[in-house]
């Protein structure tokens, strides 16, 4: 099978602007031979790194990666916007971009009159752009606004035009860079439409996006871009997979270092003498929590009779972390001391969202758990069987204090912790649920929301 797309060792390096180094003419520019070659390595920027790969005709390549990660500008390079530094780009069949949608559009012309300009820009000829004109202003959804001046378009209506005429420019290689967010929800399942016609008819695609379910459902292949270069690329289920483990653990680091921060702060709060640990906000105060526990700050207070030494968040494996998913078990684990054996004593855990809501609160005196002592070293476990929250960002509360309130060691808001979804609903809790529908309504099961079922 011939190739539509071939990249051979591609690179592209731009520059670094800075006040120092730069060039006071065109003429000075160009009598250098190179902007690049003779530059210091700290004044450049390696966007792709020796890039190769070939995509038959009529596969779809997925691209996935960071922000930053050279995606768009190995978009670029295919489509010959840019080229490139070192390497070779070779493209077979008449290739329509969606990328920077409009680019071209005139603002004081009509949209009628822009859609014949960008079509010709595209290699169309005048009699085609009028067979599939009426075509493309129906797929735009601007029938009553067609003869206006474009500069009187919403954003909305001038990427949707601009959509619509790259995309009957009947390509043999297309190219789509995030352009799904050009208009509500029933435009953009209009577009995804097209793709899946695109693609029954053996076009070839090159799609850069974040929607990893639409890569794994819609691609034949992935490409895993990261900074520049190529990291993995083969079947989109393994790649999409190999890509949410390295986010996870780059994220898993990210928290890790903030938590570590956040409890450095609140050691600094609090002096090395138990008696006189105090509150964050009120620093001459000792042993006494805030009125509104839902309102406390973050921080650490208490007088430290029983000492919290170390928390913990178990997953599935016993091993401790801070990335977690949906559905999946957990277990908060405390190291504690108490110096003097302790008779009075509560052990509490509370779960709040990134905006201080709590989700779930709860404590052995709550549980009709009564204390009967604790001496030296001690350990607790808190075991939630399914981590029933929706994706989003957590905060921990944990807690050892008498039976009355009275604080022995308050931690609040000082563990975060990431859940990780592939379902994408809303709010706080998931219940575990299910569906049932009467004989007089039907459904087929289809991708999961901004996902393309390319079936029907």
């Amino acid at each position: 099978m011939a190739n539509a797309i071939e990249l051979t060792n591609v690179s592209k390096v731009y520059r670094r602007y800075s006040r120092k180094r730069q060039f006071a003419t065109l003429k000075s520019a160009l009598l250098s031979r190179s902007l690049v070659r003779d530059l210091n390595p700290e004044d450049t920027f390696p966007a792709v790194q020796d890039v190769t790969f070939n995509l038959p005709t009529g596969r779809t390549l997925g691209v996935i990666g960071r922000n930053g990660s050279g995606k768009s500008t190995l978009l670029k390079l295919v489509a010959g916007i840019t080229k490139p530094t070192t390497g070779s780009v070779k493209v077979n069949g008449r290739i329509s971009a969606l990328i920077e949608l409009g680019a071209g559009f005139h603002p004081e012309i009509s949209g009628r009159e822009n859609v014949f300009i960008n079509g010709i820009m595209l290699g169309l000829t005048k009699r085609e752009i009028t067979r599939r004109f009426d075509e493309i202003v129906e797929f735009a959804e601007l029938k009553d606004f067609i003869d206006a001046p474009v500069k009187t378009y919403s954003s909305g209506m001038y990427m949707r035009l601009g959509f619509a005429v790259a995309i009957h420019v009947d390509p043999d290689v297309l190219l789509v860079d995030e352009v799904l967010a050009v208009g509500d929800e029933g435009f953009t399942h209009k577009c995804l439409d097209k793709f899946g016609e695109f693609k029954r008819r053996g076009k070839t695609i090159l799609l850069v996006t974040h929607s990893l379910g639409l890569v794994e459902r819609f691609c034949d292949e992935a490409l895993w871009m990261d900074g520049g270069k190529k990291k993995g690329t083969g079947d989109p289920v393994r790649v999409v997979g190999a890509y949410i483990t390295n986010v996870e653990k780059s994220e898993e680091a990210t928290l890790a270092a903030a938590d570590a921060r956040a409890h450095g702060s609140a050691a600094a709060m609090s002096p090395d003498d138990p008696a006189s640990a105090a509150l964050p906000d009120h620093p001459i105060e000792t042993a006494n929590a805030p009125t509104d526990m839902f309102r406390a700050t973050e921080g650490r207070w208490g007088s430290r009779e029983i000492e919290i030494t170390e928390v913990q968040l178990l997953g599935p494996d016993g091993t401790a972390g801070h990335v977690f998913h949906s559905g999946e078990p957990m277990t908060v684990r405390l190291q504690l001391r108490a110096p003097v054996a302790m008779e009075d004593f509560v052990l509490g855990v509370g779960i709040f969202n990134a905006e201080g809501l709590c989700c779930y609160g709860t404590n052995t005196s709550i549980e009709e758990l009564k204390a009967v002592r604790i001496i030296g070293d001690a350990e607790a476990k808190f075991d939630i069987a399914r981590l029933d929250l929706v994706e989003g960002t957590y905060k921990l509360d944990v807690a050892v204090h008498k039976q009355d309130g009275y604080p022995f060691d308050y931690h609040r808001l000082l563990y975060t912790f990431r859940v990780k979804s592939r379902t994408k609903d809303v709010g706080i809790y998931r219940p575990e649920h299910s569906w049932s529908f009467s004989e007089s309504m039907k459904f087929s099961r289809t991708s999961s929301p901004g996902d393309l079922d390319d079936s029907h």
